[in-house]
């Protein structure tokens, strides 16, 4: 799916399920808690932390699978409340990096 068709489809749920969209702001602080609580798995699967509940591998990854796709979704909500198309956006910045970084990671000695 490409990312415009993701943007429609997450328009069409705000206006048909969702009522409207949060404020900008009200998202900005959604996508720092969904943020907040792909951290805490992280840190709990690959980092010193612990689970409380041991969990499976399984179960791990699809705790993070989920929160990736939380903080996706509002994303594309502050995507679209704001109208940049993603899909330029992202092709802009490959660009950038491409230009910008094309020998910065090659001439990294931390990397090699």
């Amino acid at each position: 799916m490409e990312l415009k068709n993701i943007q429609i489809e997450v328009d069409d749920w705000i206006k048909n399920i969702g009522v409207r969209y949060f404020n900008e702001l009200t998202n900005m602080a959604v996508l720092t808690e969904e943020v907040g609580e792909l951290a805490r798995v992280m840190a709990r699967t690959y980092g010193e932390q612990s689970f409380k509940n041991p969990k499976s591998d399984i179960e791990k990854k699809k705790m993070i699978k989920e929160e990736l796709a939380d903080i996706f979704f509002v994303i594309i909500c502050l995507a679209n409340q704001m109208d940049i198309n993603l899909e330029e956006a992202f092709k802009e910045s490959m660009l950038k990096k491409s230009t910008r970084d094309k020998e910065r990671h090659k001439l990294n000695p931390k990397l090699t």
